[in-house]
């Protein structure tokens, strides 16, 4: 991870004046169709799937950072922004001009001083987002991890302490013997590991189905999607995905069908109040945030994307705080703004 100096901080979180009034008007006859067309978000199969909300920035706002200690704060910051206003996906992308098929950052030297901005991003996400008695299992010691008892923790929905129920717990299959043939045992938090009605390989992160019945001891629970307990209406944390540019970020969507509608946050973007903004209905939106020279440097470095501008790839492309006091405002900030000027458009949106 570089350890040069900070600039002054990250320019596409800076916000300024809107561009043309015409332009906003054709945006609003697209976003009038676009409502009609979208009434209610559509199942994967038979099954009624919540919409997503996803956020997309750069791994390279990491690499601006002076010490392992800010950048692993930084990261720290994300991780509780993402977790406060409920995200579901977290996609960290490179600035890689050529077109790389998308997939995870999993460095292999756990002892490497300088693993990249993203890989760092992306570890420290996907721990904090891990429920703590699971941590030891799940994650082997790491260079990047040595500042993460610095930071407060997520306390989300799915981190259930030892003295909680929950209709579920998230869990880890075990290599002891289980009972039975067919069955593994797992550690889900609890004073007791329970036994589940299938046989998988250790090491495994599974989401398990409590039930109501508290003895352990009694029957087998079931292992679930991890999206059920969202189906039903709780915040279960959110996925961290890796894109090399942005064009793939966009297009690497893991839900049926893709994302619906793009939002990219630029100081060149309109300028809209929140109470002003609507959304169509939407199954999938994602919000992207640019690098150090903002969105618009992130677009015309990917080759996949050559020609077009930010405003031919989003949906909406907003400027969020037009009337900023500092001259620029850091991503982490940024986020923060954003998602929060962005909570009474998506309710609107899911409560309509």
């Amino acid at each position: 991870m570089a350890t040069k100096k900070r600039n002054e901080a990250e320019p596409e979180a800076e916000t300024h004046v809107s561009n043309g009034g015409s332009h906003e008007k054709k945006k609003k006859k697209k976003h009038k169709t676009r409502d009609k067309e979208q009434k209610s978000f559509v199942a994967d199969g038979d099954d009624v799937t919540p919409p997503t909300v996803t956020i997309a920035l750069p791994g390279s706002i990491i690499d601006n950072t002076q010490s392992f200690e800010l950048a692993t704060r930084l990261a720290g910051q994300i991780a509780r922004a993402a977790t406060i206003f409920r995200i579901d996906e977290v996609i960290i992308f490179d600035n890689q001009s050529e077109s790389m098929v998308d997939s995870d950052v999993t460095p292999k030297d756990t002892s490497d001083e300088n693993e990249s901005g993203a890989a760092f991003l992306i570890r420290i996400l996907k721990y904090l987002e891990t429920p703590q008695y699971l941590r030891k299992a799940l994650f082997q010691k790491h260079n990047s991890l040595r500042f993460v008892g610095l930071l407060p923790p997520l306390d989300a929905p799915h981190h259930l302490r030892k003295h909680e129920w929950g209709p579920y717990r998230e869990g880890v299959t075990l290599m002891q013997q289980a009972p039975s043939s067919g069955s593994t045992l797992v550690d889900v938090g609890l004073s007791k590991n329970v036994v589940i009605d299938q046989a998988l390989e250790p090491g495994t992160r599974v989401t398990v189905a409590m039930g109501t019945n508290r003895r352990l001891d009694d029957e087998p629970r079931s292992v679930v999607s991890s999206s059920k307990p969202r189906e039903e209406g709780m915040y279960w944390g959110y996925k961290v995905r890796y894109a090399a540019n942005i064009s793939l970020a966009l297009n690497g969507c893991p839900y049926k069908g893709g994302y619906d509608y793009l939002i990219g946050t630029s100081e060149h973007g309109d300028i809209v109040k929140s109470s002003e903004l609507r959304l169509p209905s939407f199954r999938h939106l994602l919000i992207a945030f640019g690098g150090l020279a903002g969105l618009e440097e992130c677009v015309e470095v990917d080759k996949n994307l050559k020609g077009k501008k930010p405003r031919d790839i989003f949906n909406t492309y907003l400027n969020i705080c037009p009337h900023q006091g500092s001259r620029t405002i850091r991503t982490e900030e940024a986020i923060f703004i954003c998602l929060q000027y962005f909570q009474e458009p998506i309710d609107r949106v899911l409560h309509a």
